[in-house]
């Protein structure tokens, strides 16, 4: 078991090490730098020279990234260039909204993907099953950055249930902070929606199939009791899976969204970066991005002993 964990550690830090290189080197490959922003338009090249000497910019590939490296081990991520402030402190400023958004946005997703799941899978080739299947592939089909500007035509400015953007925060009153919140979160939930539509409504129609279901049916059971008691616990350890997954994935990739509705997330705040050549600061988010979505993975492992006491007897075995 130790050596397992170690192993599943090890290669989660190989990860994440060349997750931090890949970044660097694409952002090398792109013209300019952090000092012509600094500098200006109009800064001549010996100033521009001047300021990447002074911010070490100058330096090898390799020997910057092996300093910036060796900083970050020990907990520090760097200070951006070009505001002054330490990403941790950016990270921890924006990681609220970006954090809230992901959540909800998979909470809304399995929520709705729980009910559409059971209906379909209790009358499969139905009429209701049917119609469930051609709304998973119309959200399937519907990206973030399309169906973000739909919901806002529709919600925001013809019905004027949200605000077109903006955010509250919660300090400043939970009623329009969620008001604020929902409709991005709904943005990011559609695909997923769909997803964990089509993945639960298949472990059920096999599950459902089961001779331990037939066997609960046998004894007389209401059918709601067997869907919930018997079928649904067993079905949701694929759906357990890809959820613990999915929500790492949307924690790194609200850029669309939080820009779309003008959120202060960490979406925003590294597509700015990117334009503004910020290395450092997209250096440090995305080390924390992969931090995170490892982390997630990790616990989603460990969460399978409990889900499904098959895997215990196999782990204790």
């Amino acid at each position: 078991m130790i050596l397992t964990v170690s192993k599943k550690v090890g290669r989660s830090l190989l990860v994440v090490l060349l997750v931090t290189i890949a970044v660097v080197a694409l952002l090398g490959l792109a013209p300019g730098s952090v000092a012509q922003v600094i500098l200006g338009e109009n800064a001549t090249p010996e100033a521009v020279a001047a300021m990447d000497a002074e911010l070490g910019l100058d330096q090898p590939f390799w020997a910057q990234y092996t300093g910036w490296l060796g900083d970050a081990v020990r907990g520090d991520l760097g200070t951006s260039p070009l505001t002054g402030q330490s990403v941790s402190e950016a990270i921890a400023e924006r990681l609220p909204v970006t954090l809230q958004l992901a959540a909800m946005g998979l909470i809304i997703a399995l929520t709705i993907a729980l009910i559409m799941g059971v209906v379909s899978a209790s009358r499969p080739g139905s009429k209701v099953d049917r119609g469930m299947n051609a709304l998973s592939a119309v959200f399937l089909s519907v990206p973030a950055f399309i169906a973000g500007p739909v919901l806002i035509y529709f919600l925001a400015i013809q019905l004027n249930i949200f605000p077109v953007m903006g955010w509250s925060r919660i300090g400043e009153g939970l009623g329009e902070n969620l008001r604020g919140a929902l409709l991005p979160a709904l943005a990011i939930a559609l695909t997923e929606i769909a997803a964990f539509h089509r993945l639960l409504r298949t472990d059920l129609i096999g599950t459902l199939r089961e001779d331990f279901v037939a066997a609960a049916r046998a004894k007389g059971m209401p059918s709601w009791y067997v869907m919930f008691r018997h079928a649904l616990r067993p079905s949701s350890f694929s759906l357990i899976t890809v959820a613990g997954i999915n929500l790492g994935r949307l924690i790194g990739g609200t850029v669309i969204v939080e820009t779309l509705f003008g959120l202060p997330g960490l979406g925003q705040l590294v597509a700015s970066s990117i334009t503004s050549r910020d290395v450092i600061m997209v250096q440090g988010i995305v080390v924390f991005i992969a931090v995170v979505y490892v982390g997630i993975n990790t616990l989603v492992d460990l969460s399978y002993q409990v889900i499904d006491p098959r895997v215990r007897k196999v782990v204790g075995a």
